[in-house]
Protein backbone atom coordinates (compact mmCIF):
# COMPACT_ATOMS: atom_id res chain seq x y z
CA UNK A 1 0.00 0.00 0.00
CA UNK A 2 1.19 3.51 -0.88
CA UNK A 3 -0.18 6.90 0.09
CA UNK A 4 -0.58 9.60 -2.55
CA UNK A 5 0.57 13.21 -2.63
CA UNK A 6 -3.00 14.22 -1.87
CA UNK A 7 -2.94 12.08 1.29
CA UNK A 8 0.29 13.71 2.44
CA UNK A 9 -0.95 17.22 1.69
CA UNK A 10 -4.12 16.67 3.72
CA UNK A 11 -2.09 15.10 6.53
CA UNK A 12 0.24 18.10 6.74
CA UNK A 13 -2.74 20.47 6.71
CA UNK A 14 -4.39 18.62 9.61
CA UNK A 15 -1.13 18.68 11.55
CA UNK A 16 -0.98 22.45 11.11
CA UNK A 17 -4.55 22.74 12.40
CA UNK A 18 -3.68 20.71 15.50
CA UNK A 19 -0.70 22.97 16.19
CA UNK A 20 -2.89 26.04 15.75
CA UNK A 21 -5.52 24.40 17.97
CA UNK A 22 -3.16 24.47 20.92
CA UNK A 23 -4.03 28.17 21.21
CA UNK A 24 -7.58 28.06 19.82
CA UNK A 25 -9.75 25.27 21.26
CA UNK A 26 -12.44 25.54 18.54
CA UNK A 27 -9.78 24.99 15.87
CA UNK A 28 -8.62 21.88 17.75
CA UNK A 29 -12.17 20.51 17.76
CA UNK A 30 -12.49 21.21 14.03
CA UNK A 31 -9.18 19.44 13.40
CA UNK A 32 -10.41 16.37 15.31
CA UNK A 33 -13.62 16.25 13.27
CA UNK A 34 -11.76 16.64 9.98
CA UNK A 35 -9.23 13.98 10.99
CA UNK A 36 -11.99 11.51 11.73
CA UNK A 37 -13.52 12.17 8.30
CA UNK A 38 -10.07 11.87 6.68
CA UNK A 39 -9.43 8.50 8.35
CA UNK A 40 -12.86 7.25 7.31
CA UNK A 41 -12.32 8.29 3.68
CA UNK A 42 -8.87 6.70 3.70
CA UNK A 43 -10.31 3.40 4.94
CA UNK A 44 -13.02 3.53 2.29
CA UNK A 45 -10.41 4.24 -0.38
CA UNK A 46 -8.25 1.41 0.95
CA UNK A 47 -11.22 -0.98 0.74
CA UNK A 48 -12.02 0.10 -2.82
CA UNK A 49 -8.44 -0.45 -3.94
CA UNK A 50 -7.95 -3.83 -2.27
CA UNK A 51 -11.35 -5.50 -2.32
CA UNK A 52 -10.57 -7.34 -5.59
CA UNK A 53 -7.64 -9.69 -5.92
CA UNK A 54 -7.05 -8.84 -9.59
CA UNK A 55 -8.47 -5.36 -10.23
CA UNK A 56 -6.66 -4.92 -13.55
CA UNK A 57 -4.53 -6.66 -16.14
CA UNK A 58 -1.40 -5.23 -17.71
CA UNK A 59 0.92 -6.30 -20.47
CA UNK A 60 3.96 -4.91 -22.27
CA UNK A 61 3.94 -5.51 -26.01
CA UNK A 62 7.42 -5.44 -27.53
CA UNK A 63 9.14 -7.44 -30.23
CA UNK A 64 12.14 -9.72 -29.84
CA UNK A 65 14.51 -7.27 -31.49
CA UNK A 66 15.16 -3.55 -31.83
CA UNK A 67 16.78 -1.63 -34.67
CA UNK A 68 19.96 0.13 -33.59
CA UNK A 69 19.93 3.91 -33.92
CA UNK A 70 16.23 3.98 -34.80
CA UNK A 71 13.04 4.77 -32.90
CA UNK A 72 11.44 1.54 -31.66
CA UNK A 73 7.91 1.45 -30.26
CA UNK A 74 6.89 -0.24 -27.00
CA UNK A 75 3.19 -0.57 -26.09
CA UNK A 76 1.67 -0.86 -22.63
CA UNK A 77 -1.82 -2.40 -22.44
CA UNK A 78 -3.93 -2.04 -19.28
CA UNK A 79 -7.48 -3.37 -18.68
CA UNK A 80 -9.69 -2.19 -15.79
CA UNK A 81 -11.71 -5.08 -14.31
CA UNK A 82 -13.53 -2.94 -11.74
CA UNK A 83 -16.84 -1.13 -12.06
CA UNK A 84 -15.33 2.21 -11.03
CA UNK A 85 -12.96 4.67 -12.67
CA UNK A 86 -9.27 4.36 -11.89
CA UNK A 87 -6.31 6.70 -12.10
CA UNK A 88 -3.43 4.66 -13.55
CA UNK A 89 0.29 5.26 -13.22
CA UNK A 90 2.66 2.91 -15.08
CA UNK A 91 6.35 2.60 -14.29
CA UNK A 92 8.08 0.21 -16.65
CA UNK A 93 11.47 -1.26 -15.75
CA UNK A 94 13.29 -0.14 -18.90
CA UNK A 95 16.69 -1.69 -19.82
CA UNK A 96 19.56 -0.11 -17.93
CA UNK A 97 21.32 0.92 -21.17
CA UNK A 98 18.80 3.75 -21.66
CA UNK A 99 19.54 5.28 -18.25
CA UNK A 100 15.90 6.43 -18.02
CA UNK A 101 15.12 7.05 -14.36
CA UNK A 102 12.00 9.21 -14.61
CA UNK A 103 9.85 7.16 -16.96
CA UNK A 104 6.16 7.26 -16.11
CA UNK A 105 2.82 6.91 -17.92
CA UNK A 106 -0.30 8.43 -16.36
CA UNK A 107 -3.87 8.17 -17.61
CA UNK A 108 -7.47 7.57 -16.51
CA UNK A 109 -9.29 4.32 -17.14
CA UNK A 110 -13.09 4.11 -17.27
CA UNK A 111 -14.98 1.22 -15.57
CA UNK A 112 -14.38 -2.13 -17.32
CA UNK A 113 -12.38 -0.36 -20.03
CA UNK A 114 -8.98 -1.07 -21.55
CA UNK A 115 -6.39 1.22 -23.06
CA UNK A 116 -3.02 0.94 -24.81
CA UNK A 117 -0.32 3.58 -24.53
CA UNK A 118 3.00 3.57 -26.35
CA UNK A 119 6.43 5.07 -25.86
CA UNK A 120 9.59 5.06 -27.96
CA UNK A 121 13.13 3.92 -27.26
CA UNK A 122 16.25 4.61 -29.34
CA UNK A 123 19.11 2.19 -28.62
CA UNK A 124 22.63 3.22 -29.60
CA UNK A 125 24.49 -0.03 -28.95
CA UNK A 126 24.01 -3.53 -30.24
CA UNK A 127 23.50 -6.33 -27.73
CA UNK A 128 20.92 -7.73 -25.33
CA UNK A 129 18.56 -5.36 -23.50
CA UNK A 130 16.61 -6.68 -20.50
CA UNK A 131 13.16 -5.37 -19.56
CA UNK A 132 12.11 -5.98 -15.97
CA UNK A 133 8.70 -6.01 -14.30
CA UNK A 134 5.73 -3.84 -15.23
CA UNK A 135 4.63 -1.78 -12.22
CA UNK A 136 1.07 -0.43 -12.33
CA UNK A 137 -0.19 1.87 -9.57
CA UNK A 138 -3.97 2.33 -9.31
CA UNK A 139 -6.00 4.78 -7.27
CA UNK A 140 -9.69 5.71 -7.15
CA UNK A 141 -11.28 9.11 -7.63
CA UNK A 142 -10.68 9.77 -3.91
CA UNK A 143 -6.97 9.65 -4.67
CA UNK A 144 -5.74 8.95 -1.14
CA UNK A 145 -4.41 5.38 -1.40
CA UNK A 146 -2.38 3.78 -4.18
CA UNK A 147 -2.10 0.08 -4.81
CA UNK A 148 0.82 -1.36 -6.72
CA UNK A 149 0.38 -4.38 -8.95
CA UNK A 150 3.53 -5.91 -10.42
CA UNK A 151 3.31 -7.96 -13.58
CA UNK A 152 6.21 -10.26 -14.31
CA UNK A 153 6.94 -9.09 -17.83
CA UNK A 154 10.67 -9.82 -17.87
CA UNK A 155 11.76 -9.86 -21.49
CA UNK A 156 15.06 -9.74 -23.41
CA UNK A 157 15.31 -7.78 -26.64
CA UNK A 158 18.26 -8.06 -29.00
CA UNK A 159 19.36 -4.83 -30.65
CA UNK A 160 20.37 -5.56 -34.24
CA UNK A 161 21.94 -3.30 -36.88
CA UNK A 162 19.45 -0.86 -38.36
CA UNK A 163 17.09 -3.18 -40.26
CA UNK A 164 14.35 -0.49 -40.17
CA UNK A 165 16.57 1.92 -42.11
CA UNK A 166 17.53 -0.91 -44.44
CA UNK A 167 13.85 -1.61 -45.18
CA UNK A 168 13.24 2.09 -45.75
CA UNK A 169 15.94 2.27 -48.43
CA UNK A 170 14.74 -1.02 -49.91
CA UNK A 171 11.18 0.30 -50.31
CA UNK A 172 12.47 3.52 -51.86
CA UNK A 173 14.60 1.50 -54.30
CA UNK A 174 11.71 -0.77 -55.27
CA UNK A 175 9.41 2.21 -55.85
CA UNK A 176 12.17 4.18 -57.63
CA UNK A 177 12.02 6.98 -55.05
CA UNK A 178 15.61 6.97 -53.80
CA UNK A 179 15.99 10.57 -54.99
CA UNK A 180 13.75 11.60 -52.08
CA UNK A 181 16.57 10.90 -49.60
CA UNK A 182 19.34 12.42 -51.69
CA UNK A 183 20.32 9.48 -53.92
CA UNK A 184 21.26 10.83 -57.35
CA UNK A 185 19.73 9.48 -60.53
CA UNK A 186 22.80 8.28 -62.47
CA UNK A 187 22.73 7.56 -66.17
CA UNK A 188 24.44 4.35 -67.26
CA UNK A 189 27.64 5.24 -69.11
CA UNK A 190 29.59 2.04 -69.43
CA UNK A 191 29.27 -0.60 -72.13
CA UNK A 192 29.63 -3.35 -69.54
CA UNK A 193 25.98 -4.31 -69.58
CA UNK A 194 23.79 -7.24 -70.40
CA UNK A 195 21.03 -7.40 -72.99
CA UNK A 196 17.61 -7.60 -71.30
CA UNK A 197 14.85 -7.23 -73.94
CA UNK A 198 13.59 -5.43 -77.02
CA UNK A 199 10.92 -2.78 -76.46
CA UNK A 200 9.29 0.10 -78.28
CA UNK A 201 11.19 3.35 -78.60
CA UNK A 202 10.14 6.18 -76.28
CA UNK A 203 11.28 9.77 -76.41
CA UNK A 204 14.66 10.18 -74.75
CA UNK A 205 16.03 6.72 -75.64
CA UNK A 206 19.54 6.57 -77.10
CA UNK A 207 19.15 6.26 -80.87
CA UNK A 208 22.28 4.11 -80.92
CA UNK A 209 20.29 1.35 -79.20
CA UNK A 210 17.71 1.10 -82.03
CA UNK A 211 17.28 -2.48 -83.25
CA UNK A 212 16.75 -2.03 -87.01
CA UNK A 213 15.79 -5.62 -87.72
CA UNK A 214 13.06 -5.58 -85.06
CA UNK A 215 11.99 -2.15 -86.33
CA UNK A 216 11.58 -3.52 -89.85
CA UNK A 217 9.54 -6.49 -88.62
CA UNK A 218 7.21 -4.41 -86.41
CA UNK A 219 7.10 -1.33 -88.66
CA UNK A 220 7.77 0.85 -85.59
CA UNK A 221 10.93 1.93 -83.84
CA UNK A 222 12.24 -0.74 -81.48
CA UNK A 223 15.24 -0.45 -79.17
CA UNK A 224 17.44 -2.86 -77.28
CA UNK A 225 17.16 -2.46 -73.51
CA UNK A 226 20.22 -3.22 -71.45
CA UNK A 227 20.73 -3.70 -67.75
CA UNK A 228 23.79 -3.42 -65.57
CA UNK A 229 25.95 -6.49 -65.41
CA UNK A 230 24.70 -8.86 -62.70
CA UNK A 231 26.29 -11.18 -60.19
CA UNK A 232 29.18 -8.87 -59.37
CA UNK A 233 30.64 -9.19 -55.90
CA UNK A 234 30.49 -6.42 -53.29
CA UNK A 235 32.38 -6.88 -50.01
CA UNK A 236 32.13 -4.65 -46.95
CA UNK A 237 35.43 -4.62 -45.04
CA UNK A 238 34.91 -3.47 -41.45
CA UNK A 239 37.91 -2.07 -39.60
CA UNK A 240 37.15 -2.87 -35.94
CA UNK A 241 40.24 -1.25 -34.46
CA UNK A 242 40.36 1.46 -31.80
CA UNK A 243 39.76 4.37 -34.20
CA UNK A 244 36.25 3.08 -34.87
CA UNK A 245 35.24 3.59 -31.23
CA UNK A 246 34.86 7.34 -31.78
CA UNK A 247 31.27 8.34 -30.85
CA UNK A 248 28.78 10.49 -32.73
CA UNK A 249 25.27 11.17 -31.43
CA UNK A 250 25.55 8.29 -28.98
CA UNK A 251 26.70 5.69 -31.52
CA UNK A 252 30.22 4.61 -32.42
CA UNK A 253 31.61 4.94 -35.95
CA UNK A 254 31.61 1.14 -36.10
CA UNK A 255 27.85 1.04 -35.52
CA UNK A 256 27.29 3.59 -38.27
CA UNK A 257 29.50 1.50 -40.55
CA UNK A 258 27.66 -1.69 -39.62
CA UNK A 259 24.30 -0.08 -40.41
CA UNK A 260 25.67 1.20 -43.73
CA UNK A 261 27.09 -2.27 -44.54
CA UNK A 262 23.66 -3.83 -44.08
CA UNK A 263 21.99 -1.17 -46.23
CA UNK A 264 24.51 -1.28 -49.09
CA UNK A 265 24.49 -5.11 -49.06
CA UNK A 266 20.71 -5.09 -49.43
CA UNK A 267 20.85 -2.50 -52.22
CA UNK A 268 23.58 -4.52 -54.00
CA UNK A 269 21.47 -7.68 -53.82
CA UNK A 270 18.48 -5.73 -55.12
CA UNK A 271 20.73 -4.73 -58.06
CA UNK A 272 21.38 -8.46 -58.65
CA UNK A 273 24.91 -8.33 -57.22
CA UNK A 274 26.30 -10.62 -54.54
CA UNK A 275 27.09 -9.19 -51.11
CA UNK A 276 29.78 -10.35 -48.70
CA UNK A 277 31.40 -9.23 -45.46
CA UNK A 278 34.77 -9.31 -43.73
CA UNK A 279 35.61 -7.81 -40.34
CA UNK A 280 39.11 -7.44 -38.94
CA UNK A 281 41.32 -5.70 -36.43
CA UNK A 282 44.60 -7.26 -35.29
CA UNK A 283 43.10 -10.54 -36.57
CA UNK A 284 40.31 -11.62 -38.91
CA UNK A 285 37.08 -11.83 -36.91
CA UNK A 286 34.51 -13.07 -39.40
CA UNK A 287 34.01 -13.55 -43.11
CA UNK A 288 30.85 -14.19 -45.10
CA UNK A 289 31.37 -15.12 -48.73
CA UNK A 290 29.49 -13.03 -51.29
CA UNK A 291 26.13 -14.62 -52.12
CA UNK A 292 22.63 -13.68 -53.23
CA UNK A 293 20.71 -16.76 -52.16
CA UNK A 294 17.55 -16.64 -49.99
CA UNK A 295 18.37 -16.07 -46.34
CA UNK A 296 21.78 -14.56 -47.07
CA UNK A 297 20.72 -11.13 -45.81
CA UNK A 298 19.78 -12.69 -42.47
CA UNK A 299 23.23 -14.32 -42.31
CA UNK A 300 24.81 -10.90 -42.79
CA UNK A 301 22.52 -9.40 -40.16
CA UNK A 302 23.44 -12.04 -37.56
CA UNK A 303 27.14 -11.67 -38.32
CA UNK A 304 27.03 -7.88 -38.03
CA UNK A 305 25.13 -8.15 -34.75
CA UNK A 306 28.12 -9.78 -33.03
CA UNK A 307 30.84 -7.35 -34.19
CA UNK A 308 32.71 -5.37 -31.51
CA UNK A 309 35.55 -2.85 -31.64
CA UNK A 310 38.90 -3.53 -30.05
CA UNK A 311 41.54 -1.26 -28.57
CA UNK A 312 44.28 -2.69 -30.78
CA UNK A 313 45.66 -1.36 -34.06
CA UNK A 314 44.24 -3.06 -37.14
CA UNK A 315 46.51 -5.37 -39.14
CA UNK A 316 46.08 -4.54 -42.84
CA UNK A 317 48.70 -7.07 -43.86
CA UNK A 318 46.55 -9.83 -42.39
CA UNK A 319 43.58 -8.40 -44.28
CA UNK A 320 45.52 -8.49 -47.55
CA UNK A 321 46.54 -12.13 -47.03
CA UNK A 322 42.93 -13.11 -46.30
CA UNK A 323 41.61 -11.37 -49.42
CA UNK A 324 44.29 -12.89 -51.67
CA UNK A 325 43.62 -16.36 -50.32
CA UNK A 326 39.80 -16.37 -50.48
CA UNK A 327 38.63 -13.82 -53.08
CA UNK A 328 39.95 -14.31 -56.60
CA UNK A 329 37.27 -12.58 -58.67
CA UNK A 330 37.59 -8.81 -59.15
CA UNK A 331 35.14 -7.28 -56.66
CA UNK A 332 34.14 -3.98 -55.15
CA UNK A 333 35.80 -3.72 -51.73
CA UNK A 334 34.22 -1.10 -49.47
CA UNK A 335 36.60 -0.46 -46.57
CA UNK A 336 35.08 1.30 -43.55
CA UNK A 337 37.85 2.83 -41.47
CA UNK A 338 38.84 6.12 -39.87
CA UNK A 339 42.20 7.58 -40.89
CA UNK A 340 42.89 10.51 -38.60
CA UNK A 341 46.16 11.61 -40.22
CA UNK A 342 48.28 11.24 -43.34
CA UNK A 343 50.88 9.34 -41.33
CA UNK A 344 48.29 6.73 -40.32
CA UNK A 345 47.08 6.33 -43.88
CA UNK A 346 50.57 6.15 -45.39
CA UNK A 347 51.46 3.37 -42.96
CA UNK A 348 48.71 1.25 -44.55
CA UNK A 349 49.15 2.51 -48.14
CA UNK A 350 51.33 -0.41 -49.38
CA UNK A 351 48.59 -2.88 -48.44
CA UNK A 352 45.81 -0.71 -49.84
CA UNK A 353 47.63 -0.44 -53.16
CA UNK A 354 48.03 -4.22 -53.37
CA UNK A 355 44.29 -4.66 -52.73
CA UNK A 356 43.50 -2.04 -55.39
CA UNK A 357 45.60 -3.92 -57.95
CA UNK A 358 43.21 -6.90 -57.89
CA UNK A 359 39.93 -5.25 -56.85
CA UNK A 360 38.10 -1.95 -57.00
CA UNK A 361 38.81 -0.44 -53.58
CA UNK A 362 36.58 2.21 -52.03
CA UNK A 363 37.79 3.65 -48.70
CA UNK A 364 35.12 5.22 -46.49
CA UNK A 365 36.29 7.37 -43.59
CA UNK A 366 34.75 10.11 -41.50
CA UNK A 367 34.73 13.82 -40.84
CA UNK A 368 35.46 14.81 -37.27
CA UNK A 369 32.14 16.56 -36.67
CA UNK A 370 33.44 18.40 -33.59
CA UNK A 371 36.13 19.96 -35.75
CA UNK A 372 33.49 20.99 -38.28
CA UNK A 373 31.69 22.93 -35.56
CA UNK A 374 34.93 24.77 -34.77
CA UNK A 375 35.46 25.58 -38.43
CA UNK A 376 32.07 27.29 -38.56
CA UNK A 377 32.82 29.60 -35.61
CA UNK A 378 34.26 33.11 -35.82
CA UNK A 379 37.18 33.41 -33.36
CA UNK A 380 37.32 36.56 -31.24
CA UNK A 381 40.17 35.81 -28.86
CA UNK A 382 43.73 34.64 -29.41
CA UNK A 383 43.19 31.14 -27.98
CA UNK A 384 40.12 30.72 -30.21
CA UNK A 385 42.25 31.65 -33.24
CA UNK A 386 44.83 29.01 -32.29
CA UNK A 387 42.08 26.40 -31.81
CA UNK A 388 40.47 27.13 -35.17
CA UNK A 389 43.86 27.08 -36.92
CA UNK A 390 44.55 23.59 -35.56
CA UNK A 391 41.06 22.47 -36.63
CA UNK A 392 41.71 23.77 -40.16
CA UNK A 393 44.99 21.85 -40.23
CA UNK A 394 43.23 18.57 -39.33
CA UNK A 395 40.48 19.25 -41.89
CA UNK A 396 43.06 19.94 -44.60
CA UNK A 397 44.87 16.71 -43.73
CA UNK A 398 41.64 14.72 -44.20
CA UNK A 399 41.27 16.16 -47.69
CA UNK A 400 44.90 15.40 -48.46
CA UNK A 401 44.21 11.78 -47.57
CA UNK A 402 41.53 11.67 -50.29
CA UNK A 403 43.91 13.16 -52.87
CA UNK A 404 46.66 10.68 -51.98
CA UNK A 405 44.30 7.71 -52.17
CA UNK A 406 42.93 8.80 -55.54
CA UNK A 407 46.46 9.38 -56.83
CA UNK A 408 47.04 5.66 -56.33
CA UNK A 409 43.79 4.68 -58.06
CA UNK A 410 41.82 4.16 -54.84
CA UNK A 411 38.34 5.66 -54.58
CA UNK A 412 37.47 7.44 -51.35
CA UNK A 413 34.52 8.96 -49.49
CA UNK A 414 34.98 11.47 -46.67
CA UNK A 415 31.61 11.80 -45.00
CA UNK A 416 29.79 12.69 -41.80
CA UNK A 417 28.20 9.70 -40.00
CA UNK A 418 24.65 10.98 -40.56
CA UNK A 419 25.35 11.35 -44.31
CA UNK A 420 27.12 8.02 -44.69
CA UNK A 421 24.26 5.97 -46.22
CA UNK A 422 23.38 8.50 -48.91
CA UNK A 423 27.01 9.14 -49.89
CA UNK A 424 27.79 5.43 -50.02
CA UNK A 425 24.79 4.46 -52.16
CA UNK A 426 25.52 7.33 -54.55
CA UNK A 427 29.12 6.17 -54.93
CA UNK A 428 28.11 2.54 -55.44
CA UNK A 429 25.61 3.48 -58.17
CA UNK A 430 28.19 5.74 -59.81
CA UNK A 431 30.86 3.02 -59.88
CA UNK A 432 28.34 0.50 -61.18
CA UNK A 433 27.19 2.85 -63.96
CA UNK A 434 30.81 3.37 -65.03
CA UNK A 435 31.40 -0.39 -65.13
CA UNK A 436 34.36 -0.14 -62.79
CA UNK A 437 33.87 -3.66 -61.40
Amino acid sequence: MFVTKRFLAIGFSLSALFILGLELPWVFATAQSLTASFVALSLIDLALCYRHKNPLQGRRMVGDRFSNGDTNEVQIWVANQLSLSLQIEVIDEIPIQFQERNFKLQFKLAPNAEKAHSYNLRPTQRGEYHFGKLNIFLSTTLGLIQRRIRHNQAHTVKVYPSYLLMRQYELLAVSHRLTEVGIKRIRRISNQSEFEKIREYVEGDDIRSINWRATARRNSLMVNQYQDEKAQEVYCLLDMGRTMKMPFNGMSLLDYSINASLIISNIAMYKQDRAGLLSFSKEIHSMVAAQRRPGHLNTLLETLYHQQTEHAESDYQRLLVKLNHHIHKRSLMILFTNFESLVTMRRQMPYLRLVAQKHLLLVVFFHNTELNKLLETTPKQLDEIYTKTIAEKFDLEKRQIILELERHGIHAILTAPKQLNVDLINKYLQLKSLGKF
